[in-house]
């Protein structure tokens, strides 16, 4: 496994060829089953010599995505120098390294860094329970201000609150249009004396052309909070 010898372009001085060679093997089909994890089984890949200051050999590898390469992660031989200052003289690894933000920003079509550290609810609310396997691609965000409504209301006697639940957000979508951002369901309980059931809803207004005016928007909020009394029988808080 080790030995004294000289240093080359496939081992370190302290490694046989043949521990460098299997290291080596073992590195390359795990970094290549992750890359068909997040690519696809079908991603061509390829190897890169690299240069890194704490593994020999090193290597990059590349996926080729949307019709050219792209790095996606570098890694290497452990240096024995390195394991040796660790306590583990005795044994040999590798080690990788990769660009979280940069993998997501291809997966889902993000176009600015920045944007992993926005607090904007219509950036974060797309990825907000959402499966790391699910395939989608990011939504672009207005650059203008959100507008925020709540809406409150006793559910009609004899309706369940998932059908309640279901009409009310296609029917904000409808009245809201493209105006409507985001619907979340922020609160719902049963009065113990009354054994009515609440809904609270919070409505993200947000136009991608133009600021919108506060007054504006609650007259469209009137119109969801009518029309939801009127189809469906609830009672506004």
């Amino acid at each position: 496994m080790f030995e004294d010898g000289i240093r080359t372009p496939q081992k370190q001085e302290t490694h046989t060829i043949d521990t460098a060679n299997v290291i080596t093997f073992k590195l390359k089909a795990v970094l290549e089953g992750l890359a068909r994890h997040l690519f696809g089984d079908d991603i061509k890949v390829r190897w890169v010599d690299a240069y890194f200051p704490f593994t020999h050999p090193s290597f990059e590898l590349e996926v080729f995505y949307e019709g050219d390469w792209m790095e996606v992660l570098g890694c290497g031989v452990v240096e024995q120098k390195v394991l040796e200052l660790a306590g583990v003289s005795a044994k040999a690894g590798w080690a990788f390294g990769l660009g979280l933000e940069r993998l997501a920003m291809v997966l889902y079509g993000i176009p600015d860094i920045r944007l992993f550290w926005s607090h904007d609810s219509g950036f974060t609310s797309q990825f907000t329970g959402r499966s790391p396997n699910e395939s989608f691609k990011y939504r672009p965000v207005s650059v203008h201000p959100q507008v925020y409504f709540d809406l409150s209301f006793w559910l009609p006697e004899g309706a369940t609150p998932e059908e309640i639940t279901a009409n009310t957000y296609d029917l904000i979508r409808s009245v809201g249009g493209s105006l409507i951002e985001q619907v979340n369901l922020r609160d719902s309980f049963k009065n113990k004396k009354t054994g009515r059931l609440s809904q609270t809803y919070r409505l993200v207004y947000r136009s991608n052309e133009r600021a919108l005016m506060k007054e504006e928007v609650k007259v469209i909020h009137k119109q969801i909070e009518q029309q939801l009394v009127e189809k469906y029988g609830v009672k506004l808080r």
